[in-house]
C-alpha cells in the first residue's frame, strides 16, 4: 500500500472503521441542518468517509476519527442543550482501504455490483 506521502507502508495496526450518527434532541423534526454541519467538519477533516441515509463511515486512525466525531460533537453542542450519539467501530488489523474492500468483498462473493 502507498500512502497519500508515496510512502509505502505493508498495513497500520491502529486503523479502524467507526460508524456514527449525532443529532440533536428537542429540534423538530427536520435535523438536515445540523447534519450538515457535521458532514462539512468530517468533509473538511481529510478522513476518509461514506455517508448513508443513518449515518457516517469513518476510516482512519483510532484518535483521528475519534478526533473528527468530537468536533462534531463540540460544534452541535455550541446551540444544541441535548445530543443523541450512537457510535460502532470495528478494527481490524491490516491495511487501510476497508470501506471499499469489504463492499467489493461482497460483489466478489455474488458476482454482481451492489447499490451503495
Amino acid at each position: 500500500m502507498v500512502t497519500g506521502s508515496g510512502i509505502a507502508k505493508e498495513h497500520d495496526d491502529n486503523m479502524v472503521l467507526l460508524e456514527f450518527s449525532m443529532s440533536p434532541l428537542g429540534k423538530g423534526e427536520s435535523v438536515g441542518k445540523y447534519v450538515a454541519r457535521s458532514l462539512d467538519i468530517i468533509d473538511k477533516s481529510g478522513v476518509d468517509y461514506r455517508l448513508n441515509p443513518m449515518g457516517t463511515v469513518l476510516e482512519g486512525e483510532w484518535d483521528e476519527v475519534f478526533g473528527v466525531v468530537k468536533k462534531c460533537y463540540e460544534r452541535m453542542k455550541k446551540d444544541c442543550g441535548r445530543i443523541s450519539c450512537t457510535i460502532k467501530v470495528d478494527y481490524r488489523k491490516g491495511p487501510k482501504g476497508r470501506l471499499i474492500s469489504k463492499v467489493t468483498s461482497i460483489e466478489s462473493k455474488l458476482k454482481r455490483a451492489v447499490k451503495g
